[in-house]
């Protein structure tokens, strides 16, 4: 019995003839022609890694893996060889907004054939690989001949996790890594800081962090260690100039102070854009953030910004008039931006921003990406963006965390990201989108079943042909397939349906 793939790739043909695999005699290795050979760190990790994920269960002969590799690429000695051949090799490097992830994949009676252009492509190639290998009820494992021409639809599919409102161990985000590679996700959105709580410990800034749980410089650097290995880019978000409450804890001056009745009221607002010495702070913040995450990205925020301090203090508004913004303060904070968007590319990053800096830009090509997430028309946003000549990503329809069941997958599934009236050019602007997990009411406790499978569905949508995933009733049983498979893979997936799963998730 073939099995599926998921997300389904844009091309797949698959046959009745079917090939038995022999863990104790099956091999993935390098081909000769591979620019990338044995000591390339993604790929040697990921045959280990998947050695396991396509053989799950089996527990012999795992010390023999490594032996594998350090083998000749040849058959002799296997029964079956999954040969995997990189056309350009980026070993050391990270994946980037760039990064070609397209690959093709053989399988039949002589052996597996993986070829890609990157060891991103490979890495995508070896997860469809290993949904592809089944098990019939003796426990054998099969695999049947097929043959995949695969690519993304989008660049940019991402998973933003909110660590401010609840902290996540980095294990949890670890295993939410581990999760997205499955579904072939490869952005992770680190909403890190937030009002509650400032928990990045920061090299500059030490006593900015505001809690007991902290990500330390160690911790960042091996959440971002773990998802390169998975062929996923770290994407840090530092929003400002609301959202900031806990980021006065350990600066004093960065934040507005509130008046009222023409005395300061003792509270503060979002950091004050009228002091020069807010401006210091953030150079000095956002070029350590620019060392420490190597993706060319940073998310720099800018939404739901209250104003109403800003109105009451005598500073601010002096400075609204010294600029000659009136009363209008959409423009103050579009200075505010301007000036951040200014420092990120003087650092040679790319900045990404939520929707209303671009609602409050009057000059939005100085603009590089904008994220649309508010309710309401979200594609008559998408036409605007993209008619201002903008990247964008779509977030709006993909909020998981808002009150709702959670088997509830199809709306997720049904979003039509490009179905705004607009130019083929408008359209090509659109790179991608991302499933948005806040975390009001979600911690480690309730963070995968309350993301996986519906995230899935997002990630289908996100990478295959859309004209190929258009129904929902075609896509459950294969939905529901994959849910299980992610059961097995240690993922606390919840439940589309009635039924169960021939194996359960075992964690509990």
């Amino acid at each position: 019995m073939a099995r599926c793939v998921w997300p389904l790739p844009q091309k797949i043909s698959q046959f009745a003839e079917r090939y038995p695999l022999n863990p104790k005699s099956f091999a993935f290795l390098y081909a000769n022609n591979s620019d990338v050979q044995l000591g390339c760190s993604v790929l040697d990790t990921a045959f280990k890694r998947y050695f396991s994920l396509t053989f799950p269960g089996y527990s012999g002969e795992k010390e023999r893996i490594q032996d594998r590799l350090a083998e000749n690429p040849s058959f002799g000695g296997y029964t079956y060889a999954l040969v995997v051949s990189v056309q350009e090799g980026d070993c050391d490097g990270y994946p980037n907004a760039e990064s070609e992830e397209k690959y093709n994949l053989s399988v039949s009676a002589g052996g597996g054939l993986l070829v890609a252009k990157t060891v991103w492509g490979a890495l995508r190639g070896l997860e469809s690989f290993s949904q592809l290998v089944y098990q019939d009820e003796n426990n054998s494992f099969f695999v049947n001949k097929t043959e995949i021409e695969d690519f993304p639809r989008f660049l940019y599919r991402g998973i933003l996790l909110d660590t401010s409102r609840h902290f996540l161990p980095v294990q949890t985000i670890l295993k939410t890594l581990d999760a997205m590679s499955y579904s072939k996700l490869n952005v992770f959105h680190w909403h890190i800081v937030d009002d509650p709580s400032f928990p990045y410990q920061s090299r500059s800034f030490p006593t900015s962090a505001t809690s007991t749980h902290v990500y330390t410089q160690t911790d960042v650097r091996r959440v971002i260690s773990h998802a390169r290995l998975h062929g996923i880019r770290v994407l840090p978000e530092f929003d400002t100039p609301g959202h900031t409450q806990s980021w006065g804890k350990g600066q004093p001056n960065l934040l507005t102070p509130c008046y009222h009745g023409g005395k300061p009221s003792g509270t503060l607002g979002p950091v004050n854009p009228a002091a020069g010495s807010s401006y210091q702070f953030m150079t000095r913040l956002l070029k350590e953030i620019s060392s420490v995450f190597p993706d060319s990205y940073v998310h720099l925020g800018g939404d739901e910004v209250d104003f109403s301090c800003w109105k009451s203090n005598p500073d601010v508004r002096m400075f609204m008039s010294k600029m000659g913004f009136g009363s209008d303060f959409t423009k103050l904070q579009a200075f505010y931006m301007e000036s951040l968007i200014n420092i990120t590319g003087s650092l040679k990053k790319t900045s990404i921003v939520w929707q209303e800096v671009f609602d409050y830009h009057e000059k939005p090509k100085l603009l590089s990406v904008v994220e649309v997430w508010r309710g309401g028309c979200y594609l008559c946003k998408m036409r605007k963006v993209t008619r201002a000549g903008l990247r964008a990503i779509l977030a709006s329809p993909w909020y998981l965390d808002q009150p709702g069941p959670t088997h509830d997958w199809s709306p997720y599934y049904n979003v039509r990201p490009l179905a705004f009236t607009g130019s083929e050019q408008q359209k090509q602007l659109v790179i991608g989108g991302e499933v948005c997990m806040w975390g009001e009411y979600v911690d480690a406790t309730n963070l995968a079943p309350m993301l996986w499978p519906r995230a899935s569905a997002a990630a289908e949508r996100l990478w295959s042909d859309e004209e190929q995933t258009c129904s929902v009733s075609d896509a459950f049983p294969r939905l529901a397939e994959f849910r299980c498979r992610l059961l097995r893979r240690g993922v606390q997936a919840g439940p589309l349906s009635v039924g169960h799963c021939r194996q359960e998730y075992q964690d509990v």
